[in-house]
């Protein structure tokens, strides 16, 4: 049983009687508490959908839901639902675009290191990488010349995803985006 404080996002727990993927967590400090730290958490029900905002203290303790993990490709869109496909033994499986909506902007077919999480034999989340390789589809033109750590601009890649970009970055490029903090990284090995 971890502390509030220890729980991660796309991290299974039961609360109140539920099985629930926290999606969100917002750490605060209030004043005057004497260091304890409160953790907002969004929750959502993985049976009915529901989202449920919580706010945990660091100490609380948290029960993990029972939950697997396996490790998947991006496979097709099918209507609103994304398909993925197990790595080992090609078990379709289906997750509704408003379920991983956060993670839809960083999912390719090339995107590697896909991890579906299921509880009670249904697919509820996807878990990526800490970082993709996309490429850059729109940006103003490179300034030659431009250094690294000089003025950026915008570039939209190709999922949509929008990040700001060194002045050097063109179209074309592929870039290496934190999927956490949705910001460009670095250039992506070619």
């Amino acid at each position: 049983m971890p502390k509030a404080s220890d729980v991660k996002k796309n991290t299974a727990i039961e609360h109140n009687g539920r099985v629930c993927i926290v999606r969100g967590i917002t750490r605060s400090v209030p004043q005057g508490r004497a260091g304890g730290s409160l953790y907002r958490m969004r929750l959502y029900d993985v049976v009915t959908g529901q989202k449920i905002d919580e706010t945990f203290k660091d100490v609380d303790m948290l029960n993990l839901a029972d939950l697997s993990r396996r490790k998947v490709m991006f496979s097709y869109i099918d209507g609103d639902e994304y398909v993925f496909m197990d790595n080992e033994d090609y078990t379709p499986y289906n997750l509704n675009t408003e379920a991983i909506a956060d993670e839809v902007p960083f999912i390719t077919e090339e995107t590697e290191d896909l991890t579906v999480i299921i509880i009670e034999d249904s697919p509820v989340a996807i878990e990526l990488p800490s970082s993709v390789d996309l490429e850059v589809t729109e940006t103003d033109p490179s300034i030659k010349g431009a250094s690294a750590t000089s003025r950026t601009k915008p570039a939209t890649l190709s999922t949509g995803l929008v990040v700001q970009v060194p002045e050097y970055i063109s179209t074309g490029d592929k870039v290496k985006v934190n999927t956490e903090e949705k910001k460009y990284m670095s250039r992506a090995d070619k």
